[in-house]
């Protein structure tokens, strides 16, 4: 068995650690199963200069806590009650490890481990081991209810859905800077620690609450003097609306003019990239004894400018390129500190609502590369700074996103109620084209669920509200995507849902009349989709020709979610996989589903 090298920090062969013990890092060198042994567990304590205390080595496989730990009987109670055998849970563990791209070699004496010894896995395993007792009980299983919730390094960051603004600006330049830390140090980062954390009941009290009041009261933040980090938001009766008003069809809540107060801000450079934040500090959290910066219009124009530039590299090279990558860089430089700073309602409004565009674009660029955990955590805040922003139609866009990704992850019931909340409290405020694209998220909803006739009348009814919208509607920048081209596609894979491939073919027809450079990864998409109707018509032909097509673009794009479409169409063709033209299909994708997203 491979052995890690002394060290001042205490490192683990397999990655567990007994329940309390303080956080260590782990060594992912394995052993046979999971990497641990069977043998005594030793440890070795070494000096070292600058700790109270000396580090510790583990040496076979797990570490002992100076105060032994009893069994984790929380765990073994649910395992009863969930009927998962240890070696059940094992395989259920490995399975939902390998779908997210890790490779685990859990066996029945791991779990055994976990149950009488009380030992904690590391890393993404005790939110495998949630997901997978959770799946068997048809819940949600919280990490508390099977006594690992000491195994989650940042539990609660980015799922607050707070009140207060003041409190709403910490949560969210606390996920940005959570975020930013784990690219940096590799490995995944945090989201590969939190990886099967998604929950879709995580949604419920953002939801509500943006539903009972979806503006606030006021955000002006003027900060007391003596420091840029005194607090300065301003307060109102509940349910008020500020100044900004609540968002207007089509439009943000701020309004245009020019800025509130002196100055312009410090700007912050064009586009996404690295920069200065305003006042010389790179960081949302450096302290300053200086006054904070004034913001103003050009400020957030800026960073209006950086959402649009992200949008656009989105659609063309996919979620998970490197251009893509700019954008928690540049919350957590640009916009963080612009939210830290002075200024009025009106301006703070329209900060605050640019700052919301950025924070949805990364959550839905980590949608599009499979960071589900980043994601929902990206959205609850950007849903959040638009009630701050007062922007109602932005709100539904959150929540519209929220819903296609509870649908991706197979909560279409939930998915139904997130788009409906956005349609409801976008009654007489939001434009035609706007209502038009919620209704067709609920359309998506719906037919995921296999309600047919629900379905059928939220895609009649957003045909309908598409047809009344008109060149000259204020339509806002975000919905720039939206055509009929688009309704088309979405259109096809309702009915690609319900199982109606002449549907399917005549809107992929539609959709794929126009290929465009611009939405190279939709264009993918809609490929995968035709084939797919063409497959289900019997065409095995046109639906390799498809596929093929397909392949080509997915591979021109970094997007773990076009590439899990393109994994769906294959599976599909397992039936005929002695043909020639399935085989070769094949042969021209493996390339892609190898490749790291």
């Amino acid at each position: 068995m491979q052995r890690t090298t002394l060290c001042s920090l205490m490192f683990c062969t397999d990655g567990h650690t007994p329940m309390g013990s303080a956080r260590h890092f782990c060594n992912r060198d394995r052993g046979p199963g999971d990497g641990s042994h069977p043998a005594a567990q030793a440890s070795v304590r070494m000096p070292h200069a600058g700790q109270g205390r000396g580090g510790r080595l583990c040496v076979e496989g797990w570490a002992m806590s100076r105060e032994q730990r009893g069994p984790n009987e929380k765990l073994g109670t649910v395992l009863a009650l969930a009927g998962i055998s240890n070696a059940g849970l094992a395989r259920r563990v490995n399975d939902l490890g390998a779908q997210r791209g890790l490779t685990l070699r859990y066996d029945k004496t791991s779990v055994a481990r976990w149950v009488s010894k009380g030992m904690v896995p590391q890393g993404a395993a005790p939110h495998l081991i949630a997901a997978a007792i959770g799946a068997k009980l048809g819940r949600p299983v919280p990490l508390h209810e099977i006594g690992l919730a000491d195994a989650d390094p940042a539990p609660e960051v980015g799922l607050a859905f707070p009140r207060d603004v003041g409190a709403a600006v910490k949560s969210a330049t606390e996920l940005y800077r959570l975020d930013l830390a784990g690219r940096r140090a590799g490995s995944g980062g945090i989201w590969q620690s939190l990886a099967g954390s998604f929950s879709v009941s995580a949604y419920a009290t953002p939801a509500s609450r943006w539903l009972i009041t979806p503006a606030d009261p006021s955000v002006e933040r003027i900060p007391e003097a003596g420091g840029a980090g005194a607090a300065g938001h301003g307060s109102g009766g509940p349910g008020g609306i500020g100044h900004g008003g609540v968002g207007q069809p089509g439009g943000t809540a701020s309004g245009a003019g020019s800025s509130v107060g002196a100055g312009t801000g410090s700007g912050t450079g064009t586009g996404i990239g690295p920069g200065t934040g305003p006042g010389g500090h790179g960081a949302a959290d450096t302290a300053s004894d200086e006054a904070p910066t004034r913001v103003g219009h050009s400020d957030v124009a800026k960073l209006r400018e950086a959402a649009e530039d992200a949008r656009r590299w989105d659609s063309k090279y996919g979620g998970g390129d490197w251009r893509s990558s700019m954008v928690p860089e540049c919350l957590r430089v640009d916009a963080a500190p612009l939210l830290l700073g002075s200024y009025s309602d009106e301006v703070g409004r329209a900060l605050f609502g640019a700052t919301a565009e950025l924070t949805r674009l990364a959550g839905w660029m980590a949608f599009d590369t499979g960071q589900q955990e980043a994601a929902q955590r990206y959205y609850i805040q950007a849903l959040r700074l638009a009630r701050a922003a007062a922007d109602v139609p932005l709100g539904g866009y959150v929540l519209a996103s929220m819903s296609l990704q509870a649908v991706y992850r197979g909560f279409a019931d939930e998915g139904v109620d997130l788009a409906q909340a956005a349609i409801e409290r976008n009654r007489g405020l939001a434009t035609a084209r706007t209502m038009s694209f919620f209704r067709l998220v609920e359309a998506r909803a719906h037919a995921k669920a296999n309600d047919a006739a629900a379905a059928g009348a939220a895609l009649k009814s957003s045909e309908g509200w598409l047809e009344r919208s008109r060149e000259g509607d204020c339509d806002p920048t975000w919905l720039g995507f939206y055509s009929y081209d688009r309704f088309c596609a979405d259109a096809a894979e309702c009915y690609r849902d319900l199982k109606a491939p002449r549907q399917v073919r005549r809107f992929t027809e539609q959709a794929l009349s126009r290929p465009t450079e611009e939405f190279v990864r939709s264009h993918g998409l809609r490929l995968v989709v035709s084939a797919v109707a063409e497959l289900e018509s019997g065409n095995l032909d046109a639906a390799c020709a498809a596929g093929t097509r397909a392949v080509e673009v997915a591979g021109r794009i970094s997007s773990a979610r076009t590439t899990e479409y393109v994994r769906d169409l294959l599976n599909r063709l397992e039936p005929y996989g002695d043909e020639p033209r399935v085989a070769e299909l094949r042969e021209r994708a493996r390339p892609l589903l190898m490749a790291p997203v």
